[in-house]
């Protein structure tokens, strides 16, 4: 790294990702920075800078010292060690020793005292809650969620004649296991202990998994508008039991909330969804077999007029990235439950869901909520033309309110705007900070923001930037230009 390069670096401030210190001096203070950056995804320690980001720069001396410091921590005060790459890098203030934190393949990390640090914005934070550890152990592999016994159940709390059912189905009527005492089979299919169910068992074969586990289901809302801060709604239902009837329900409050269109069918035909049906089912699965249950949260549906948001606890694990996803890599969070979904829920494994899903329907958009633990699907919905819309209440064609607009206009304003341009122009009330706009979006990806947000909204010249001359100032905002509130008028 050249001075120019670091200089650059510093510019950019203290964040996730790179943090300044001007010296260190406490070997159990430095293992806590390595174990946060270890934890969270790896980064960058600059040694030899002050908190504003002048440089004070390093001697000889203090360079040695700080090494033989940093070797003793990352080897004896943190576990399991880790292995950071120095760069000494000369400057006209002194020298400034660049740390490389990798991001840890062993999650999680501990310091001397077994304390687990993770990263907080460009600060620190100790793990205490038991539900976040569990997750961190998830992620090594070393534990699942769905395999942990629920305390108090037993076989009696499950439906048998579905899980014999599906045990016929699998293994065949004629099986020799099939005699044998339901404790012992479900022991040996991992569905349970021999005296207790897991929550596999519990969430696939259950009577009521709800009384033990409440939050282990699913809120469905259907909105008139477009903001989930809207006070009313079309439809609601919370959706409960095992998995197979969570889905069946789930996938029935989807369709009759869309719209169904006739194309070229028959007046008489009932039409077919504006959404292809395979779309919800591949996201709706999705969502029930991969979600983190160690996270006590439900699953979200959101029925907007513009969009459906499938929102799942728990964000994507580390080794894998939103394009990973679409590209049908997969990381099984929930081994048992997945070995099991084949039979009972139309799963097909392989991480072909999500692929197939964006085949029959590209207008898909995955974000990854790390900050809020959660995954959202949000699929676009088309929007509404004069013919052919049948109401999924009614059943009758209506016309939308947006025939109203007058011809001269659609034709040129409309198709130049993408959902999430409008999106961002109905989130907008003044002059917002692009951290600001993002927040308000529920964004956590700052370089998709940019790219399908905030860009086309500028280029298109449908918002403006507050400071034109200097488009990377740290005091920059945005604000709708009058073209833009002329299209939201």
């Amino acid at each position: 790294m050249t001075e120019s390069e670091l200089l650059q670096q510093i510019a950019l401030g203290e964040d996730s990702r790179h943090q300044f210190k001007r010296t260190v001096n406490h070997p159990d203070a430095l293992a806590a920075e390595l174990v946060a950056f270890s934890n969270s995804g790896g980064g960058t320690l600059l040694i030899g800078v002050n908190d504003d980001g002048s440089i004070a720069g390093l001697n000889a001396i203090e360079v040695r010292r700080i090494n033989q410091l940093l070797s003793n921590a990352a080897s004896q005060h943190l576990r399991p060690p880790v292995h950071p790459l120095t760069e000494n890098v000369h400057t006209q203030h002194g020298l400034v020793i660049v740390v490389s934190i990798p991001d840890g393949l062993s999650k999680p990390y501990l310091d001397h005292q077994g304390r687990i640090w993770v990263k907080q914005g460009a600060d620190k934070r100790h793990v205490t809650a038991r539900e976040e550890m569990q997750r961190m152990f998830q992620r090594a592999g070393l534990v699942y969620a769905d395999v942990v016994p629920v305390a108090d159940t037993t076989s009696d709390d499950l439906d048998e004649a579905a899980f014999r059912r599906y045990f016929e189905q699998r293994y065949g009527a004629d099986s020799p296991y099939a005699e044998r005492p339901l404790d012992a089979i479900l022991q040996n299919l991992g569905l349970g202990d021999g005296r207790e169910l897991n929550l596999a068992g519990l969430m696939l074969f259950g009577r009521n998994p709800q009384r033990w586990r409440p939050a282990f289901s699913i809120k469905a809302v259907a909105f008139p508008g477009t903001s989930i801060a809207d006070s009313r709604y079309l439809d609601s239902q919370d959706i409960s039991g095992p998995l197979p009837s969570q889905y069946t329900e789930a996938l029935a409050f989807l369709k009759r909330n869309l719209h169904r269109v006739q194309g070229d069918q028959g007046f008489n035909s009932l039409g077919v969804l504006e959404v292809p049906e395979v779309v919800l089912q591949e996201l709706l699965v999705n969502a029930l077999i991969h979600r983190d249950y160690f996270t006590s949260a439900s699953i979200r549906i959101l029925i907007f007029t513009d969009r459906i948001e499938i929102i799942s606890p728990g964000h994507l694990p580390d080794s894998l990235s939103v394009e990973d996803v679409r590209q049908g890599k997969t990381n099984r969070r929930n081994p048992t439950l997945t070995e099991h979904a084949f039979k009972v829920l139309p799963y097909r494994g392989l991480g072909s869901g999500i692929p197939r899903a964006l085949e029959e329907w590209p207008q898909i958009e995955f974000i990854d909520d790390v900050r809020g633990n959660q995954f959202t699907a949000q699929v676009w919905r088309p929007a509404p033309q004069w013919e052919g819309v049948t109401d999924p209440v009614t059943g009758q064609v209506e016309a939308p309110v947006t025939g109203q607009v007058t011809p001269q206009v659609t034709p040129q304003v409309i198709p130049q705007v993408t959902p999430q341009v409008r999106q961002l122009l109905r989130a907008m009330s003044g002059e917002h900070a692009r951290q600001e706009l993002q927040a308000l979006l529920g964004l956590a990806d700052r370089e998709h923001f940019r790219k399908a947000y905030l860009l086309p909204a500028l280029e298109q010249g449908w918002i403006e930037p507050t400071i034109p001359d200097k488009p990377n100032s740290r005091l920059q905002q945005y604000r709708l230009t009058d073209k833009g509130r002329s299209l939201l008028k």
